[in-house]
């Protein structure tokens, strides 16, 4: 090749990488802004997606996962400290736990984009007894597509997510209802 025309393509080229990286960045910020949706378009079809493989910090300092989940029926719920919705949710989730503890439920809290402090002093306020991770950055919050706090969904035993509450339920019968289709293996939870 001769010298200018090899110059001439070095420049092109030269030209040409930090555009392909650009739209490389950008397919791959819509393709995250795809997934974060995934499981709440799902639902919306009547699919029961599977819940994502993760293992999360407790705040007890082990870690738990949710494929040591399976098998039995799970309530998550998303929460943070600085949520007010959250303040009011908490003792019916409590009391749900305690109602539904012996029948194999599990109620897990995922403690999202909070501080480590405030999610314990919470914790500690509301006397929360049933098990609660740390998800500090909102990363597993995005996986499962939350749109905020307080958001719940319901996993049936074999690993499935059957609903959802997308935000503040306040009503113990909804909760109550929502854990005994759980409970029963109802293909669709609320």
């Amino acid at each position: 090749m001769p010298p200018r025309s090899r110059s001439s393509w070095m420049i092109r080229a030269g030209l040409l990488l930090p555009v392909l990286l650009l739209l490389g960045l950008l397919a791959g910020a819509i393709l995250r802004h795809q997934r974060t949706f995934e499981v709440g378009a799902a639902l919306a079809r009547g699919e029961a997606p599977p819940v994502p493989a993760l293992t999360l910090p407790a705040f007890d300092g082990r870690s738990v996962s949710f494929a040591a989940l399976q098998g039995h029926p799970v309530i998550v719920n998303f929460w943070a400290s600085w949520c007010v919705p959250c303040r009011e949710e908490a003792p019916l989730l409590e009391q749900i736990s305690n109602e539904f503890r012996s029948k194999g439920l599990v109620v897990l809290g995922v403690d999202t984009q909070d501080m480590e402090a405030p999610a314990r002093e919470f914790l500690k306020k509301q006397r929360i007894s049933y098990l609660n991770v740390r998800d500090p950055d909102g990363t597993v919050g995005h996986l499962f597509g939350t749109t905020g706090v307080p958001e719940t969904f319901f996993v049936s035993s074999d690993g499935r997510i059957r609903g959802k509450f997308p935000g503040e339920q306040i009503s113990g019968s909804a909760w109550r209802a929502a854990a005994e289709a759980l409970l029963a293996g109802q293909p669709r939870v609320p």
